[in-house]
């Protein structure tokens, strides 16, 4: 999901289409989220990885 964040920003900002660049932020920051409780040792969803 962090990558998928990552290419959806950069897409959107060399497009230069702004709903892009909000999905991308979007993405990225629960991916950052879900990487972080899952690195924290909680389980996410009911499974111990989230991918």
């Amino acid at each position: 999901m962090i990558i998928v964040g990552l290419v959806l920003l950069l897409i959107g900002f060399v497009a230069g289409i702004p709903i892009l660049w909000t999905l991308g932020l979007i993405v990225f920051v629960i991916g950052l989220i879900l990487m972080l409780l899952g690195r924290g040792g909680r389980k996410v969803g009911g499974r111990a990885h989230y991918f």
